[in-house]
């Protein structure tokens, strides 16, 4: 097994967190509140999210040296996700994580650091 340096490994963690809290949200919550919860393009964003968040995790937890491409997806998708969440409201919870999770996801995006060594940058 190979050790990640814990910007990745908090990264995968939020990336799962995520992925966790919006499919759960929009197959309980948003189903059950109905309305705008239940929009097709709120609802596919929020499926959508989930399946990027679980797809980045799975990227860098097999060492793929293309982490940085989902990762940068899932930023992307992960704050539209956030912002429609907020406009709808009553998904703190939701805007909260995706948030979190682009943030690392950004960031992750970017970086220089394969997944499998520790980045020797100061």
């Amino acid at each position: 097994m190979h050790h990640m340096n814990p910007e990745m490994e908090e990264c995968i963690r939020l990336c799962l967190e995520c992925h966790h809290i919006c499919y759960e949200a929009a197959l309980n919550h948003c189903l059950e509140m109905g309305g705008a919860h239940v929009q097709p393009p709120h609802f596919r964003l929020m499926m959508n999210c989930a399946e990027i968040c679980q797809t980045s995790a799975n990227f860098m937890l097999s060492g793929s040296d293309l982490h940085h491409l989902t990762c940068g997806v899932c930023a992307e998708v992960c704050r539209r996700c956030a912002d429609d969440c907020e406009r709808i409201g009553d998904m703190d919870e939701c805007v909260e994580s995706c948030r979190r999770c682009a943030e690392a996801c950004s960031e992750m995006s970017v970086s220089t650091t394969s997944p499998g060594r520790v980045s020797m940058r100061s």
